[in-house]
């Protein structure tokens, strides 16, 4: 197996996926590493109990709200959106913040909170902070935020969730405190010991301008450096030099890469969710949310007397995750739905990687390289497996950088392509208004990648891709490059590809469902899989959302609308694949394939039809079973794509 991705991290983090790590030895080392650590600052995670009094107990969450002096009375104004702390869905009672006094109160109605338990002030669950404009509650002076000019906005810390291990099973809830002086004072203590530090590992770099990153210089960022407080930087700081000490080289990559992990729970950009009580990390959603309440987590991380861990974002919550990874890796398994249940169902005689506990060996090989510059030989693939960008869902270069700065301190040139110093290049495949990059330029790139690669495959063997978007326009470019690649699209699949809690997804219209698309120049496809009408879509579309919750999940509009994407523009592939012609301009070209996927069926009509006639429901025989290949299918259609009939016409000409 032979892996290409231009991105230097993307090929790091697949290559630590496959490469085989000793789960053993990377334990121990790691437990030597968090020992070390807790020496350095563990004192700065933790607080005294307000309830009962307990002393040095962990901290779970620091909770922070951007700051800005009145341009009026120069008094400093908090940025709160809302007072609201805790909703009462995860813990007894609402808790919410004073605006006078800053206390916490426990209430039973965000509506009517009534008076705070300190000062008797009156309660109010809206802030005064938003759409950039905040009135100062010394003057009445309306200021607005954010000031680019001056610089990222400064912060104050509110609030403190923290864990009590010795009251937690006599106590019902959270905890949940306003910080005291001796939790200033570590604060204080933090920022003194960063600024005696010579940093080696912290990086320098600006961030760079582009569709997600232009966000962040509009609330005053210019460094990525700039996103971390002092105590983070003090503990990232400190975390890269003790890994940079470990000479096991594997185990040093794999802590590395934990730390790139790390990173996205550690920085002024989390998020506190006030409903499931934990940190958002910054890529709960795809870019870069500047919100005006911050959640720091515990860095080191918490570990209760049953051994779990206790919250999220620190370092024994990453090690744990990595451990199951690669443990997962050695003992792969699928998951297979009982009832309500989810039962694990080994796979016997499989492993991940390249190699399994150092006997067993696969020749892998994974490459930061330009999948269209690699030379491969005719004939010379079984198959073509990717992932390609969705256009302009995700700004990969732009997020990868936020991580990828602080790697490349770390590992340095012992990584291939590490000499960059961005993940951005002129070669990546995505659409972006900052770069000028639209869907000629995607279809064009991705037409060359599929190009490439079929003309390596053998006869018959599949190129096959998942994709998504919530735009039809951005199927045509998929549509294009395939017929491009002398193709012809055999299937089109759904496939759950994200977590349906994700913070991106939960409550909108967008999909979790990707089309798995598989593509050859020869084979057959299922007589029923050729549809003509909207009725015969409408069934194929039903039936595949039938499946998918049986599945257990149960389809959205988003993803019903995805699943009717991938079918019209397999089927849009299909009526050209005999009079496609790749010599036309790239406009043309697009400018046909939507005329293709529009005469087949209007989208929105079908889904208003699958959505009134109830077409979900439990899946009928199947369109096509496993157990059988498609030339074993009664009822098929053979093909022969373009680029089938090149490779017999060379054959004749060399012969």
């Amino acid at each position: 197996m032979t892996g290409f991705d231009i991105n230097p991290m993307a090929a790091w983090i697949v290559r630590e996926e496959i490469e085989h790590l000793d789960i053993t030895v990377y334990q121990e080392e790691a437990s030597r590493f968090l020992h070390k650590l807790r020496h350095e600052i563990g004192p700065l995670y933790v607080t005294d109990c307000s309830l009962y009094g307990d002393t040095d107990v962990p901290v779970k969450y620091f909770l922070w709200v951007k700051v800005i002096s009145c341009e009026s009375c120069g008094q400093e104004v908090d940025l709160f959106p809302g007072y609201v702390l805790s909703q009462n869905a995860r813990h007894p009672k609402n808790v919410m913040v004073c605006a006078d006094c800053g206390e916490l109160s426990e209430v039973n109605d965000r509506a009517v909170p009534g008076v705070c338990k300190s000062c008797d002030a009156t309660l109010h669950a809206k802030g005064p902070a938003g759409r950039g404009r905040c009135v100062c509650a010394h003057c009445d002076h309306e200021n607005r935020y954010p000031r680019a000019s001056q610089g990222p906005l400064q912060h104050r810390l509110f609030a403190i969730e923290y864990y009590n291990p010795h009251r937690k099973a006599q106590h019902k809830g959270r905890f949940f405190k306003k910080p005291d002086a001796k939790d200033l004072a570590r604060v204080a203590e933090a920022k003194q010991r960063w600024h005696e530090f010579h940093a080696h590992f912290v990086p320098e770099q600006k961030i760079l301008s582009g569709d997600e990153t232009d966000r962040l210089h509009r609330w005053g960022y210019s460094h990525y450096r700039e996103m971390f407080n002092h105590r983070q930087l003090l503990g990232l700081e400190l975390s890269c030099r003790l890994i940079a000490r470990v000479k096991n080289e594997r185990v040093r990559h794999a802590l590395a890469t934990n730390l790139s992990d790390l990173l996205r729970y550690q920085n002024m950009l989390c998020r506190y969710d006030t409903w499931a009580l934990k940190s958002l990390d910054i890529f709960s959603v795809h870019g870069f949310p500047v919100g005006l309440i911050q959640c720091e987590s515990n860095l080191l991380g918490i570990i209760n007397n049953k051994g779990t861990n206790v919250g999220s974002g620190g370092w024994t919550n990453i090690i744990d995750k990595y451990t199951k990874a690669k443990r997962y890796c050695d003992t792969p398994f699928e998951v297979q739905r009982h009832g309500t249940r989810n039962v694990q169902i080994p796979i016997q005689g499989e492993w991940i990687g390249e190699k399994l506990n150092g006997e067993q060996r696969r020749n892998v090989a994974i490459h930061c390289a330009d999948a269209t510059t690699v030379k491969l030989a005719p004939n010379s693939l079984d198959a073509v497996f990717t992932d390609p960008p969705y256009f302009g869902n995700v700004q990969y270069g732009e997020l990868m950088d936020f991580c990828y700065v602080w790697l490349r301190r770390l590992v340095g040139n012992e990584a291939e392509g590490f000499w960059r110093p961005s993940t951005r290049t002129d070669g990546e495949l995505t659409g972006n208004v900052t770069r000028s990059w639209g869907l000629p330029r995607f279809t064009e790139g991705l037409a060359r990648v599929y190009r490439h690669m079929a003309e390596a495959l053998q006869p018959g063997a599949p190129l096959a891709f998942t994709y998504h978007h919530n735009k039809l326009n951005a199927y045509f470019a998929v549509g294009v490059a395939i017929l491009d690649a002398g193709l012809t699209c055999s299937a089109s699949l759904p496939c759950p590809a994200e977590m349906g809690g994700s913070i991106h997804i939960h409550g909108t219209t967008s999909s979790i469902i990707d089309t798995v698309f598989v593509c050859r120049d020869t084979g057959h496809v299922p007589r029923r899989w050729l549809f003509e009408s909207t009725d015969q879509l409408a069934a194929i579309v039903a039936h595949d959302l039938a499946q998918v919750a049986e599945g257990g999940h149960k389809p959205s509009m988003g993803d019903t609308r995805c699943i009717i994407f991938g079918h019209l523009t397999r089927m849009a592939i299909w009526n050209l694949r005999l009079t496609w012609e790749a010599k036309l301009s790239t406009d043309e070209k697009l400018d046909r394939f939507a005329k293709a996927v529009r005469a087949l069926a209007d989208p929105d009509d079908l889904l208003e039809r699958l959505q009134a006639d109830g077409r979900v429901s439990a899946p009928a025989e199947p369109l096509f079973s496993a157990a059988t290949t498609l030339g074993r299918i009664r009822d098929a259609v053979s093909f022969r794509s373009s680029l089938c009939r090149d490779r017999k016409r060379s054959r004749h000409l060399c012969r």
